[in-house]
């Protein structure tokens, strides 16, 4: 039996996978040799989850990996028509990053309700300011993006006292549906996205939705940047129609020194670090071996990615 080709679109660091020894020939590409060695590999794994040379270097109608696996939950930077279109089975690596991502809005929610990046501020310039902060027990919260990830956001967020609505693209039992995103967004306390990028969601929040929320709510987002349209999001912050914000994610990445978001009042910016956790890359390995592991045995592959929608169909 020939011994699959995997090939690794690299980052540093390499992916621990000594489980495979023998198992697989594993090869290594960058972006300017991915299109060269992508028609003889059988299974692509996309370790580089901020590139976008798959959608350029994706062979087409020719020889192509058979299965594709990226180490990220969004799959927006790999899909192209090509890709989609293709027989070839595209998983990703939901599972891994949500409860460290709903621990983070957690912290965000609690910092902003407290009033801790002033605190931090304060303490800098050695000044004694007494304030009030906020309870959150009995705010209200609208998580848009039914996943896992916003899930466990809604499961967090109940723990401490948060009443949270959940939206997702279809309304089933406990979920909302995209028909009451708008009443949802103003009378929320506390807006979170957690939403693949989708053509529907794509510039989602933008001035009109900024516009409807309530002078005393805080928009986070971890889900991608392109959901918000941060030229929007800056008159937002800036004419003081919402009380602040925490994004996670950007348009573009890593945001730029000039950037107006850097300097804007009571927003919060964090370098895409919601899901990193001390250890991640070694889970994100370990889950790929178990996948793989599947694979070589003719199993269904957990995880498999609806490349027209763009994400994982679940709940």
């Amino acid at each position: 039996m020939t011994t699959p080709t995997l090939l690794v679109l690299d980052a540093d660091p390499l992916p621990r996978l000594g489980r495979l020894t023998g198992r697989a020939r594993i090869e290594h590409a960058d972006p300017t040799t991915l299109a060269a060695r992508l028609p003889g590999a059988d299974v692509l794994l996309v370790w580089d989850f901020t590139s976008h040379a798959v959608r350029h270097a994706w062979p087409g109608d020719g020889p192509r990996p058979r299965w594709v696996h990226t180490a990220s939950a969004g799959v927006d930077h790999l899909m192209c028509p090509e890709l989609a279109a293709s027989d070839t089975v595209v998983t990703n690596a939901r599972g891994i990053f949500d409860e460290p991502i709903a621990e983070y809005v957690a912290a965000l929610v609690l910092a902003m309700a407290k009033d801790l990046p002033r605190t931090l501020e304060l303490q800098g310039r050695r000044t004694w300011q007494h304030r009030e902060s906020r309870r959150l027990k009995g705010t209200r919260a609208c998580v848009v993006g039914s996943g896992p990830i916003g899930q466990a956001v809604v499961r967090t967020l109940k723990a401490l006292g948060v009443v949270p609505a959940l939206v997702g693209r279809v309304p089933r039992t406990g979920i909302h549906g995209p028909e009451d995103l708008d009443r949802l967004i103003a009378r929320a306390d506390w807006i979170i996205a957690a939403a693949p990028l989708t053509e529907q969601t794509h510039g989602m929040f933008d001035a009109r939705r900024f516009g409807m929320m309530q002078p005393s709510a805080r928009f986070i987002n971890v889900g991608r940047g392109q959901l918000v349209v941060e030229e929007a999001l800056v008159e937002a912050l800036s004419k003081r129609w919402i009380a602040g914000a925490a994004l996670d994610v950007f348009a573009h990445e890593p945001l730029g020194p000039d950037s107006p978001l850097w300097g804007m009042p009571g927003l919060i910016v964090s370098p895409h670090m919601s899901g990193d956790t001390v250890g991640w890359r070694d889970e994100l390995a370990a889950q790929f071996v178990e996948f793989y592991t599947r694979w070589e045995a003719g199993r269904t592959l957990p995880n498999v990615v609806d490349k027209q929608r763009g994400y994982v169909p679940g709940r």
